[in-house]
């Protein structure tokens, strides 16, 4: 059984063709995503360059996912920025959406209106542990029905507002839906509930907003978001299955032309003997997504980021802000996209991974660690063209390692570099949901064992 599997990008439309039987993929193929005019275009366009590359092909199965128009774009509302805001961050992030904005305690209204400019799809709502404060949330449940937006609001806090707010959002006429807390207790995570929620509206909603319903009814199973796709193919890595082991803990980067994703498998528990967790705690399978650090879309932001001041550069970057589909024809082209590349990897990491601070007690010096400690990874994955197309992929990726001039940042160490060389990652995702051990000996052989 042959099994096609599509990914949409903001930039690119990715095909991969695998044959279920001899447990290998046929091809693989890209062509521009054509969100703009209708996206079957970009579709036709990959599958023609299929059918160029391995000759004409059926298959009996087709699965897809999509970060086209921008991907899934969410705000986070919490009760504290340490705790509910931070939580609703992670189970957002760890669905596949875009998180623009987090708030914390009651929005005024010039949030208010930030949220009416953001303009997003979807609205995670938390605040207060199960049976703790309500009023922050009813009051901020009632603010957003007074923003003429057209997002759904997923309710994910407190229990004991979960009455007062259905009354609020069914009075308006605001598109809702109310799931478990995603911190009943104080320290304690439940992602899952509001991760399942999101992906629902994504299914029921978003697709026919991005111009994917013509795609859905062809699909086998519902489309899902990119990132998520890529998640569930790096726990897949990392864990293994009932049958098979993973990897281990690793680090996978999917540098983009609008984004920059990290994802962290580890547990990201402290490795020194003296150092003590402050905060949330971390889930083992985290992602990051960083919207100011992409290669096209967003370079703007990334070249004053990284505090870039060469004048070939500075034009070079110009280019590519203007026409973002500008590929580096020269070395020298490719060189600037490479050190572009670099600081996105470095900045995103930084951002990524914990830190630790010190301080004195009588029996001595201790630190506290915020976030995960990720010093102790040893593979690192690259993903994303810009990586991947690289002629010196390592000297991009180096950007992930610890950098003596910041040692609070806890950055992995040392690191085995693996590349995704034919951008697989979403693939397998999807593939994982329905043949999961085919889509763990494919990663093994295409990324593990093809070192790079």
């Amino acid at each position: 059984m042959n099994i096609l599997t599509v990914d949409f990008g903001s930039t690119y439309t990715k095909l991969t063709l695998i044959d279920t039987a001899e447990a290998a993929i046929i091809g693989t193929a890209n062509a521009f995503t054509t969100i703009n005019t209708d996206i079957i275009h970009g579709f036709n366009t990959a599958v023609a360059q299929l059918t160029q590359k391995i000759g004409a092909f059926t298959y009996e199965k087709l699965l897809c996912c999509s970060s086209a128009g921008g991907g899934l774009k969410m705000v986070a509302l919490g009760l504290v920025p340490e705790l509910t805001a931070q939580a609703a961050r992670l189970a957002a992030s760890s669905a596949g959406a875009k998180v623009i904005r987090t708030y914390s305690f009651e929005i005024s209204r010039r949030e208010q209106e930030e949220i009416y400019a953001i303009n997003p799809d979807i609205i995670l709502l938390c605040g207060g542990t199960d049976g703790g404060n309500k009023e922050v949330i009813i009051a901020n449940a009632q603010r957003l029905c007074e923003v003429e937006r057209d997002f759904t609001v997923i309710v994910a806090g407190n229990k004991s507002a979960s009455h007062d707010i259905k009354e609020i959002f069914e009075a308006s006429g605001k598109d809702y839906m109310i799931t478990d807390n995603v911190m009943p207790t104080f320290n304690k995570l439940n992602i899952e509930p509001a991760r399942k929620s999101i992906c629902d509206v994504f299914i029921r909603k978003i697709i026919d907003a991005k111009g994917l319903s013509e795609i859905q009814q062809m699909a086998s199973v519902p489309i899902i978001p990119t990132p998520l796709a890529v998640m569930d193919a790096c726990e897949l890595l990392s864990k293994g299955t009932d049958k098979t082991l993973g990897i281990g803990d690793f680090m996978a980067i999917d540098l983009g032309g609008a984004t920059t994703d990290v994802y962290s498998m580890a547990d990201g528990l402290p490795h020194m003997s003296n150092m003590l967790v402050k905060g949330l705690p971390e889930p083992f399978s985290k992602r990051t997504v960083e919207g100011d650090l992409g290669m096209r879309y967003s370079l703007h932001s990334l070249i004053e980021e990284a505090r870039v001041e060469d004048a070939h550069q500075l034009a070079w970057a110009e280019k590519c802000i203007a026409n973002p589909d500008t590929i580096a024809t020269c070395a020298e082209e490719q060189h600037m996209d490479e050190a572009f590349a670099h600081s996105a990897v470095q900045i995103a990491v930084e951002r990524h991974c914990g830190y630790m601070e010190s301080s004195y007690t009588p029996l001595g010096e201790v630190f506290t660690l915020t976030g995960k400690d990720l010093t102790h990874l040893i593979y690192i994955i690259g993903i994303g063209g810009a990586i991947i197309n690289s002629s010196n992929p390592a000297d991009i990726l180096k950007g992930a390692l610890h950098n003596p001039l910041k040692p609070h940042l806890l950055k992995p160490h040392q690191a085995e570099y693996l590349l995704d060389s034919r951008y697989i990652f979403a693939s397998m995702g999807l593939l994982s949901r329905i043949e999961p051990e085919l889509a763990l000996h494919l990663m093994k052989k295409e990324i593990v064992q093809h070192r790079n």
